[in-house]
């Protein structure tokens, strides 16, 4: 069975009045689209997951990391733009499809298992949160009171068995706001379950009320070259007759980014979480450790801005690994390439490390974090 979560963002966000498209704007330190992106991979349970953008935005895509995710240019409005959508997905067999609005990024992993449990018994399930203003109608210039309690605010993700909504949806004719309409205008019995006050839709600048501070941290090693060791250098292995001395793998930039991200989160430092006197950690590769730190710091609420890079050393050249040490470090710590900068430096043949007997790092790092 293939479950698919299609985002859509491809409106025009007039209404947001940015330069960047709404999508695209930071929020908690990444675009709001890709919050959805990210959570739905943790939740291991969609095997495809359809982003509909503005053919006119794909400028912004570039240099984030959104792998195994199947982009398309959508139509003019939202009910296009999903139409679109559940037509590409006819020849895979879809079981269950989720939609969401781009600008919900604040849903929670619960609330995508209570949409599961839903469609068990039912075509269509609906998130739906009760308004506690008072609502009144204009009809005909007279206005009318409505109960409230009658009243419900609908949410996305919105959860379908897929072959319901796409013959619901290639017979319609009419414009719709959301897709659980298709289902109501048919009187066909949708389900609706508790939503999230949480799950808010950004629609303009003022929605965004977040916190943020603004931390840096300072991260610098340096390892002994020695024959008989691999040499890591960012993540990456350089082909060399000498490697660096270390307990783990001995990856200096790496255990610098470490540093300089505890630093700036005032989380201590890299020997105090990965101890040379722990057996676990003998020869470990420091994309784990790394990797660990970065999950660490999301839990707290920290995000990680930028990192400005120094690799110190004579040999070998740097120039040339840039790049693919740049697209490690941006897949390890959930940031785009265009947040990385690094630079290779040489100490002009003077000391140790002038002589190619060792590797140094230096890293400023900058991180926000939120409350």
């Amino acid at each position: 069975m293939i479950n698919c979560f299609i985002i859509l963002a491809a409106g025009e966000s007039k209404r947001f009045k940015s330069k960047i498209p709404k999508s695209y704007y930071l929020y908690k330190g990444k675009p709001i689209f890709l919050h959805s992106v990210d959570k739905i991979r943790e939740s291991k349970k969609f095997n495809k997951i359809i982003l509909v953008i503005n053919k006119q935005h794909k400028k912004y895509l570039k240099n984030l990391n959104i792998k195994n995710v199947t982009i398309i240019s959508g139509g003019k409005n939202r009910y296009e733009s999903s139409l679109i959508a559940l037509k590409k997905l006819k020849k895979n067999k879809i079981n269950k499809v989720f939609i969401h609005d781009a600008a919900r990024p604040n849903f929670s992993l619960k609330l995508i298992s209570n949409l599961f449990k839903g469609l068990k018994k039912n075509k269509c399930v609906v998130p739906v949160i009760k308004t506690t203003n008072s609502v009144k109608l204009k009809d005909n210039n007279e206005l009318k009171n409505i109960d409230r309690n009658k009243l419900y605010l609908t949410q996305t993700p919105q959860a379908f068995i897929y072959k319901d909504l796409i013959k619901l949806h290639e017979k319609n004719s009419s414009l719709i706001t959301d897709e659980a309409s298709l289902f109501i205008n048919k009187k066909i019995k949708i389900k609706m379950i508790k939503g999230e006050k949480n799950n808010i839709k950004i629609t303009l600048k003022s929605d965004i009320t977040e916190k943020k501070n603004i931390n840096y941290g300072i991260g610098f090693d340096v390892h002994r070259l020695v024959p008989n060791r691999n040499l890591y250098l960012g993540g990456l292995k350089i082909k060399s007759n000498l490697g660096t001395l270390g307990h783990s793998d001995g990856d200096p930039v790496l255990h610098a980014i470490a540093d300089s991200i505890l630093g700036a989160c005032q989380m201590g430092d890299i020997g105090e979480k990965f101890s040379n006197k722990n057996k676990r950690f003998k020869n470990i590769r420091s994309t784990i450790l790394l990797k660990k730190i970065v999950n660490e710091i999301k839990f707290k609420n920290y995000y990680i801005n930028n990192l400005d890079i120094n690799i110190i050393t004579q040999t070998p050249k740097i120039q040339k690994y840039k790049n693919k040490m740049t697209k490690i470090i941006s897949k390890i710590c959930e940031i785009s390439e265009g947040q990385i900068n690094i630079k290779g430096k040489t100490t002009e043949k003077l000391g140790l490390i002038g002589k190619e007997k060792a590797i140094a790092c230096e890293v400023i790092t900058s991180v926000t974090k939120y409350d």
